[in-house]
Formats: C-alpha cells, structure tokens, sequence
C-alpha cells in the first residue's frame, strides 16, 4: 500500500489511550480529528533514543506555538500497548497537549502505510518516522522519513507549514 500523502483522508482506526481519569479507552481517530486541524505523528519506538530525546520533546515544548496557529489535537502513534505508552507519557511531566496512543498489532500504522520493518533490530514491524497535519480528516502536510531518521518530521517543521 502506498504511503498517506496530501489530499488523501485520514482513515479511521482505534487507538488505546489512558484519559485524563486513568482509564483505558479505546478511541477512533475520526472522532478525534473530524472537523478539527489535527498533527498526527508517529514514531518507531517508546523510549528510543531520538523519539525520546529529540521528536516528542519537540512537540511538547512548541504545542502552545501549534495550538496558537490553529491546532486543535496533537496526537502521538507508536506501535506499542497503551501500558507503555502511559509509561512513557509519565517522563515527560511538563506535557499538556500531546496525546500518547498506542497503535498495539500496528493496525492503524498499516493503514496509513507508513510500516517500518526493524525485525532485523529485534523490534519486528513498528512505525516510520513521520508528521502529518490534517484539517477535517483532509491530509494537508505529509512529512514521511525514510529508514530511521530525523530531518523533517519534527513540531519545527509543521510550524513552518502553518
């Protein structure tokens, strides 16, 4: 399946997150992202090292800058289960804005296309790198990497398409 791009819609997929009240729930993409400007992004791994120390961090410290320009939901897919998600969204105490969903079998990652194969890292089929900026499920920025890097996914580079 070819990549999400601009102009494609955001396909629906459910998503565990834990709420404010601690609760695990499942969540649809569509009733997060209809009728809103939504930043999706995705990352290949829970605590690894440049989705720890560069991506999220970017996210957090610029989401009053993103929600000034309009963004409504800053939301963030990684192919692990909502536990360590939870986990990994408790190290970053100063967040406000980013919600941390788990995409747990990868389902929603495949429909997007964005599947990054890591078995030969010993971490089988996760998520690549990638950002998109969406407006009522419309695609209107698709910030793909390839392979492991960081160059143009980060919350600089969707303040700059805004």
């Amino acid at each position: 399946m070819a990549p999400i791009s601009v102009g494609d819609s955001l396909p629906d997929g459910q998503l565990g997150w834990f709420d404010e009240n601690d609760q695990l729930q499942q969540v649809s993409i569509h009733s997060l992202a209809a009728g809103k400007k939504v930043i999706l992004f995705g990352v290949p791994g829970a605590f690894t090292p440049t989705c720890s120390n560069q991506h999220v961090p970017g996210f957090i410290t610029q989401a009053e800058q993103l929600k000034a320009k309009g963004v409504d939901e800053i939301l963030l897919i990684s192919v692990n289960d909502p536990f360590v998600m939870k986990a990994w969204a408790k190290t970053y105490p100063e967040n406000k804005h980013v919600k941390f969903l788990a995409d747990g079998v990868g389902a929603y990652t495949k429909a997007l296309g964005l599947e990054l194969d890591l078995t030969e890292k010993g971490l089988g089929v996760r998520s690549r790198r990638f950002a998109l900026l969406a407006d009522n499920l419309k695609v209107t920025v698709a910030n793909i990497e390839e392979g492991g890097q960081f160059t143009i996914s980060g919350a600089e580079e969707i303040l700059k398409a805004l």
